[in-house]
């Protein structure tokens, strides 16, 4: 099995790509294809030669006496060199007022100061020849620029920055999630080889997830961001440790019982299997939850997510367990067997806890929830940021060159939007451009509007750029985006214009769509997110009414800690809000982990009830669970709250949320409320299962290992075969209606109704899969083999998809769009 593992991880190393060579980092910040800005910015590509290009502005004022000739100077000198032989073969032309004079008017501030060079730029953003590119524009303006301050932003400079920022922590943050995990371990096992033992278990499954996660964003099937990168390190270090910890705790309690370490490793394998492919399947299927999202930024996150938690568990329930037993007698040294078996019993410390939730359950509970309401009245100073260079935790360039430009051109000087009006005739022949000018000149919040549209070579689309009164990215330019295109909209029907296209386009507009795709699909991702965690602990717990309470718990648990999280980094560090995915993450993310440690503890007391009453099983379940469980959620924390070393606000936010979150989940929730709430229901805690159903009877009615026929059973095993075939029929469904689509190129309504038949279908079978497995005591091997069917009508669609974008049946994947940009300042 540790061949097995080695072998793959190496041979998928050397047929995959770089993970870095397949990020896509421009179309996590774009918003929905179907949104009025991403319209907006086809047409003024399509209808406008050369708007593709992605400008960098170049920023030069003048300093002191003759500040403004001081500039003008700079700026012929800056533009000549960016015209010359030596300029990057990227750099498609120079709009300053050297090159074009009559641009003056928009490129020389009112005092005469400051002006922009405008340097339209070819290529993706995320390639590294743009990104040098880039550089050596800022490398000859700052050596022509002579005494004139000079800064480069603009899209280019922004997208360049970003990647930087990104990459710089990138090593720092794996190097410090590697130490803090190590040193815990240590501290936990008190024993080096176990302590590494985790670690390889983690890098080999990092290793697997993130060159097979690199082959299927070659192949166009998932995409993958430098944050996504970065949360899947710390995501799989974290509960990588949590599963080994979780299943070596178990083994050591085994080994007080039974000698035999490979009969001891069994036993533990088995008593954790329930709650680790629980814990596993709620983390993978909340991740598939994001697929719901028609952000991209949401939607491109949790398939690879998913990957490497359903690879980690894979690894943690097969490398793991034969790596320890390799490693022999030794893996314990210096303590030994014995002292590691006897650490297994529970500390005081959690004897107390249990003690202290059985005396007083009710003043526990109510101590807890009103600690949790009033760290939700944080929540009171709540507000989002849509604003990249803010969320800079270092100095840029670009940040710079933007603050330059708001300060002496006016706050919207540096994205403009853009106004498209598009009809079924000439408007050059009509009086619609003037009256739309007009109308936008005296529309609420607008600062300047170019009194020349500009127009397509038919006449038919006329593009107005509007410069609102306020930062491009705050929510009152957002706000300003609807009334602006209902005013376009009035004029033309004002006009006589009857059926016209009125679109927005622009910085401005695409962060304002960006913002209501956010705000919708938060709310569905809550709501699939508690349906699937309800449905795990359901199928988990054999009960209606713990899955209840657990969730409010989980609720309460996160309106705490994004209360707290608000308090401290708006109130405390000055951040001007929260990032704008921020929230939505922190729910998925503190939901689905957080739900682990209530699944262990119940898992738990539901194993200890079939020998003790409720009061003694919970009260055991806390001790045997407490010491495990609290190492589990400090190394979670730890391993989330390294992302607060990165300098990007959201990643810092995020990171302080999940360690806050866990730690409160670890040593408030799990180990106070939920055993009160417990105690507190007593024989209906698992309602409708009653304690009694659980018993073991005192002479076995079989060997053990061995599954009891029932009805239920019976009931179960016909379940799984209908779904298992009605997963073949969608899957054939679905194969039918491909072929009509990408073959014939007729319609895709038989691929939406057979595809979300079909999906439905084989989250329903895995589900079975799992279900019937627990209930006939399956072994791993039969388990895993069922499992891996459902993968395989997928997987065959996959590769219909390949073949019919390899024949040219169907477009290839492209990029949409390689950075935010603004066509309209070239």
């Amino acid at each position: 099995m540790v061949a097995f593992w080695v072998l793959m991880a190496g041979l998928l190393a050397g047929v995959a790509p770089t993970l870095e060579s397949v990020e896509d980092n421009a179309s996590a910040n774009l918003p929905p294809a179907a949104s009025d800005s991403m319209k907006a910015r086809d047409l003024i590509r399509a209808e406008l030669p050369g708007q593709d290009a992605i400008p960098a502005i170049v920023v030069v004022r003048g300093e002191g006496d003759g500040a403004g000739a001081q500039a003008e100077e700079a700026v012929a000198r800056i533009s000549s060199a960016l015209s010359g032989d030596a300029r990057p073969e990227q750099v498609t032309g120079v709009i300053s007022t050297a090159t074009t004079p009559g641009a003056a008017a928009e490129l020389v501030s009112e005092d005469r100061d400051t002006q922009l060079v405008i340097v339209p730029m070819t290529g993706s953003a995320s390639d590294e020849s743009f990104q040098d590119a880039v550089g050596e524009v800022r490398a000859l303006a700052a050596d022509r620029a002579g005494p004139a301050e000079v800064a480069v932003t603009g899209p280019a400079g922004i997208a360049t920055d970003t990647v930087k920022v990104f990459s710089s922590g990138d090593k720092v943050m794996l190097l410090a999630t590697i130490l803090l995990v190590l040193f815990i371990l240590l501290a936990i096992y008190r024993s080096p080889l176990m302590a590494l033992v985790p670690l390889l278990a983690v890098g080999v499954a990092m290793r697997v997830a993130e060159t097979t996660g690199a082959l299927l964003a070659e192949a166009g099937l998932i995409t993958v961001s430098s944050q996504t990168a970065s949360i899947m390190t710390v995501l799989l270090f974290g509960v990588g440790t949590d599963y080994a910890l979780i299943i070596t705790a178990r083994y050591r309690e085994a080994l007080l019982d039974e000698p035999d370490r490979p009969r001891a490793m069994r036993v533990a394998v088995r008593r954790t299997a329930e709650s680790v492919l629980a814990s596993a399947s709620t983390i993978v299927l909340a991740m598939f939850a994001l697929l719901a999202a028609v952000s991209p930024a949401l939607r491109g996150f949790g398939p690879y997510l998913a990957l490497g938690v359903a690879v980690m568990a894979l690894v943690a329930f097969t490398f793991l367990p034969a790596l320890i037993l390799l490693l022999g007698k030794g893996v314990f040294w210096p303590g030994g067997v014995d002292k590691a078996a006897a650490r297994s019993r529970g500390a005081g410390v959690w004897r107390r806890v249990a003690a202290l939730v059985a005396r007083a359950p009710v003043r526990v509970a109510s101590v807890v929830i009103a600690l949790l309401v009033a760290m939700s009245a944080g929540l009171l100073g709540y507000q989002e940021s849509f604003n990249t260079l803010s969320g800079f935790r270092t100095a840029t360039e670009s940040e710079r060159g933007q603050r330059l430009v708001q300060e002496e051109f006016g706050p919207g000087e540096s994205a403009p939007s853009t106004v498209v009006v598009r009809a079924g005739e000439d408007l050059r022949t009509t009086t619609v451009p003037a009256d739309v000018t007009a109308a936008l000149a005296g529309a609420d919040d607008v600062s300047r509007v170019d009194e020349r549209p500009r127009f397509s070579e038919d006449g038919r689309t006329a593009f107005h750029e509007v410069v609102l009164d306020h930062d491009p990215y705050s929510s009152e330019a957002l706000d300003a985006v609807g009334p602006l295109a209902k005013t376009a909209r009035a004029a033309t029907e004002a006009a006589g214009v009857q059926d016209a296209t009125v679109l927005v386009g622009g910085e401005t507009a695409q962060t304002a769509d960006i913002r209501s795709a956010l705000d919708r699909d938060t709310l569905i991702i809550v709501i699939l997110v508690l349906v699937i965690v309800t449905a795990v602990l359901v199928l988990l717990l054999r009960s209606l009414l713990a899955p209840l309470y657990l969730v409010a718990t989980l609720i309460l648990s996160f309106l705490a800690t994004l209360g707290a999280t608000t308090f401290f980094t708006l109130t405390v560090l000055g951040d001007e809000g929260l990032g704008n995915r921020v929230t939505a993450y922190i729910f998925v993310f503190l939901v689905a982990l957080g739900v682990d440690y209530n699944i262990f503890i119940m898992s738990r007391f539901k194993q200890e009830l079939r020998t003790s009453p409720p009061a003694q099983a919970i009260g055991a379940a806390l001790t045997r669970t407490g010491g495990v469980v609290s190492s589990a959620g400090l190394i979670l924390a730890a391993t989330f709250a390294v992302l607060m070393t990165q300098p990007i606000r959201e990643l810092f936010q995020f990171g302080f949320a999940m360690a806050f979150g866990i730690l409160l989940d670890t040593f408030v929730i799990r180990p106070l409320l939920v055993p009160a709430l417990v105690r507190l229901l007593g024989d209906h805690a698992l309602w409708p299962t009653r304690p009694a159903a659980l018993r073991e009877p005192s002479v076995p009615m079989r060997p053990a290992g061995r599954a009891v026929p029932d009805a239920a059973s019976g009931r179960l095993l016909r379940a799984f075969t209908w779904i298992a075939v009605i997963e073949a029929c969608t899957w054939a469904g679905l194969l039918i209606g491909m072929y009509f689509k990408y073959v014939p190129e007729t319609t895709e309504l038989g691929v939406r109704v057979f595809g979300a038949l079909h999906g439905a279908a084989f989250v329903v079978y895995v589900l079975l899969t799992l279900l019937v497995a627990l209930r006939l005591k399956w072994r791993l091997g039969r388990t895993t083999l069922l499992a891996l069917l459902a993968a395989v009508p997928p997987f065959a669609t996959v590769a219909f998809e390949i073949w019919a974008r390899r024949t040219g049946r169907l477009p290839g994947p492209g990029a949409v769009g390689a950075a935010p940009d603004s066509p309209d300042m070239v």
